[in-house]
C-alpha cells in the first residue's frame, strides 16, 4: 500500500507540472488565468505569478483585469517580494479606484514599504517612505479594521527614526565631540518632543555640556558651566526619578564648586 500511495503522489505531482509546463507554453489565455489562480489558490505564488506576468497586458481593460491584477500583487506579496508588490498594488490601486479591494490594496502597498525598511543603523530613506504611505492611508480609510496596525507600524517605524538621530547623538558624546554631541542632542529633543529615549537624551546632552565646560579654556568656562547648568536643571525637571539622576547631581554639584570659585574671584 506504501508503494502504491508513493507511486500515485508521484504521478500526480508529474501530471500537476505537465499541465504548468503546458499552460506557460499555451497560447490560450483563458487557460493561463485558470490555472494560475489553482496554483495561487494552492500557495504557489512563484509559479502563478509566471502565468499572471505573462497575461496580463493581454487582459488590459477588460473585466477580468481587476482581479488578476489584484492576484499578481498579492502573490508576490505572499512571496514576501515586497519591491515588486508595492508597485504592484499602487498600480492596483491606481487603475482601480472603485474596487471593493481598494483599502487592502492600500495597506498592502504601504505595508510593503514598512516591510522594506531597514535597520536604524542604516540609510533610513526607505523607512520615511513608509511611514508617508502608512499616514495616507490612515487618513484615506480612517475607520478601516487595519487601522489599528498601521498605527502600530508608524510608531514602530518612527521609533527607529528616533533610534537612529539618539545613537548619532550620542557617538559624539563617545568619541569626545561634546559640541557635535550637543548640537545633536538639542536637534533630537526638539524633532522627537515626545521621544522614548527623551531621558536619555537630556541627560546625555547635559554630560556633553558638563565634559565640554570642564575641558574647555578658562575664558570660555564660566559660561559653558552655566550652559551644562541649565541643561542639568532641565533633566531633572522632567526626570525627578531618572536612573541617572545620582550621577548627575554629583557633576551638578562639581559645577557648581567651579560656579563659586568664579564668584569668590569677582
Amino acid at each position: 500500500m506504501k508503494n502504491l500511495f508513493y507511486i500515485l503522489l508521484t504521478f500526480l505531482m508529474l501530471s500537476s507540472c505537465t499541465e504548468y509546463q503546458k499552460a506557460l507554453k499555451s497560447e490560450d489565455i483563458a487557460l493561463k488565468f485558470k490555472k494560475g489562480e489553482e496554483l495561487y489558490n494552492a500557495g504557489k505564488y512563484s509559479k502563478a505569478n509566471r502565468l499572471f506576468e505573462q497575461i496580463i497586458p493581454s487582459y488590459r481593460g477588460k473585466p477580468q483585469a481587476e482581479k488578476l491584477m489584484y492576484l499578481n500583487a498579492n502573490a508576490s506579496y505572499e512571496m514576501e517580494d515586497y519591491y515588486v508588490s508595492s508597485y504592484h498594488f499602487e498600480r492596483f490601486v491606481s487603475a482601480y479606484p472603485e474596487s471593493e479591494k481598494l483599502e487592502e490594496a492600500t495597506f498592502k502597498s504601504a505595508k510593503s514599504y514598512y516591510q522594506l525598511s531597514p535597520v536604524y543603523t542604516k540609510d533610513q530613506s526607505e523607512t520615511i517612505t513608509a511611514i508617508e504611505k502608512l499616514q495616507e492611508f490612515v487618513n484615506i480609510f480612517p475607520e478601516s479594521e487595519h487601522l489599528s496596525e498601521a498605527n502600530e507600524l508608524v510608531k514602530e517605524l518612527d521609533f527607529k527614526l528616533e533610534k537612529k538621530a539618539y545613537e548619532i547623538a550620542k557617538q559624539y558624546n563617545h568619541i569626545s565631540d561634546f559640541k557635535a554631541s550637543i548640537a545633536s542632542f538639542d536637534s533630537f529633543i526638539i524633532d522627537f518632543p515626545g521621544a522614548q529615549l527623551r531621558e536619555d537624551a537630556l541627560y546625555y546632552r547635559f554630560d556633553s555640556a558638563y565634559q565640554l565646560a570642564l575641558r574647555s579654556v578658562e575664558y570660555k568656562k564660566e559660561e559653558r558651566l552655566e550652559i551644562a547648568k541649565k541643561y542639568y536643571i532641565s533633566f531633572k525637571k522632567g526626570y525627578a526619578s531618572s536612573q541617572y539622576l545620582e550621577n548627575a547631581t554629583k557633576k551638578f554639584n562639581d559645577i557648581e564648586e567651579e560656579l563659586e570659585n568664579y564668584s569668590t574671584k569677582s
